[in-house]
């Protein structure tokens, strides 16, 4: 019974090492945003946006309509566009970046105007926030820097590197689910991205 458990225990050992190590030699072959231009012609990026894919676990970045680089991304936990302060889940829709933060938790985070306007809509349609919160958050869509994350819509989601676990995680040779409803890439990747995007750059998200 022991040599059983010691085998079935080495064998789920091996092959985790052995994930991790398909994992590093597919991050080895990943190209660096200036190979990947050069692969293009292109020596600037010019109207730089980002258009997300969840069915696919990715993070596209564009210039103007040049997909330049895609990226690995997890995603929350709920597989479901995020409503309500609390679920770990991913909004969807259009949002644009508007604070960056350069010493964060997981490395970087490209914070979203999240709730937007249409996400203040369907909220205020659903009663789950009064009118007085939809008109300060009009206003702050309108005319503010980052919408109020204090309202039942919850907020300080945005894109983020992977933190302490980065290693672990960025080596694996699947994608899963485990932030809290924001968009994960690589520190690596989270690092490379700061250089071009900035706030007001616009992020698609789509289901």
């Amino acid at each position: 019974m022991i040599k059983q458990v010691f085998f079935f225990s080495g064998g789920i050992v091996l092959f985790l090492l052995g994930c991790i190590v398909y994992g590093i030699i597919i991050n080895v072959r990943e190209q660096t945003i200036e190979e990947a231009m050069n692969s293009h012609g292109i020596s600037t990026l010019e109207n730089v946006h980002i258009v997300v894919e969840q069915s696919t676990y990715s993070l596209n970045l564009f210039s103007d309509s040049i997909l330049v680089k895609k990226y690995r991304a997890a995603f929350g936990r709920i597989k479901k566009s995020k409503s309500i302060i609390g679920e770990k889940a991913t909004p969807i829709g259009s949002y644009k970046i508007c604070e960056i933060d350069s010493s964060h938790i997981y490395g970087k985070f490209f914070r979203l105007n999240y709730p937007n306007l249409e996400d203040a809509e369907r909220g205020l349609l659903k009663k789950k926030i009064t009118q007085k919160e939809f008109d300060q958050l009009k206003f702050e869509y309108y005319y503010g820097k980052c919408p109020n994350n204090k309202t039942a819509l919850g907020g300080n989601i945005g894109i983020h590197g992977s933190g302490k676990l980065d290693y672990l995680i960025k080596n694996l040779p699947f994608v899963f689910n485990w932030t809290d409803g924001s968009v994960a890439v690589s520190n690596q990747n989270i690092d490379e991205l700061y250089k071009y995007v900035k706030e007001g750059t616009v992020i698609v998200i789509n289901p």
